[in-house]
């Protein structure tokens, strides 16, 4: 390996290293329910959100409710990206006219970006239409990183609780994870792709 190589191996574990303790910490108290500074702005929406899903922070579910609901979650994410796929061709925002994805392809993909692996076996812009990326890639790729995230924080939840009934609400879980983690890392980094153009 090159110096350049170590050089770079040693900056981005420099990086994580430093971003450990102020990262983590934020993240508790998100999980927790505490107030950060993004409350003010998420905190209105995080809400309405629960009061659409028909739940509340304070509710809590054992943890086969838990699963049941990530399962499901899961599923219905996997079907809808599956659908939207396969009729895109009658589909709006689809200027190339792109007509419908194989029953395979289709649901290679939808399996592919629902476990966050996204494995693509096809050229995007050339199979995809923009409502298909939009609406069906992209969502992917926020709530499958959404629910590894709530999956390690209920992890640590039943070692930390042992013998509790209840490991928090599934729902309140992966919206505090797509609101206040992944939605501000996508604001910075593209910020930070703005800048160096």
């Amino acid at each position: 390996m090159t110096v350049n190589g170590w050089i770079q191996i040693l900056v981005f574990c420099g990086i994580i290293l430093a971003l450990v303790k102020p990262l983590g910490g934020y993240m508790t108290r998100v999980f927790n329910g505490e107030r950060t500074i993004l409350s003010l702005i998420f905190g209105p929406l995080e809400r309405g959100l629960y009061r659409l899903a028909g739940t509340s922070d304070r509710e809590e579910q054992h943890w086969t409710t838990y699963a049941g609901a990530m399962l499901l979650f899961n599923l219905a994410g996997f079907l809808l990206l599956y659908v939207l796929q396969r009729v895109q061709g009658s589909l709006p925002y689809n200027p190339a006219g792109m007509g419908a994805v194989p029953p395979e392809l289709a649901f290679n993909t939808a399996a592919s970006f629902v476990t966050n692996t996204n494995w693509q076996n096809y050229g995007g812009e050339s199979t995809m239409s923009y409502l298909t990326q939009m609406a069906g890639m992209n969502v992917q790729n926020f709530v499958s990183a959404a629910t590894g995230i709530v999956i390690a924080i209920v992890l640590i939840r039943a070692f930390a609780r042992k013998s509790a009934r209840t490991l928090g609400n599934f729902w309140v879980d992966i919206v505090r994870a797509t609101l206040y983690v992944l939605l501000p890392i996508c604001v910075v980094g593209t910020l930070v792709l703005v800048w160096q153009g």
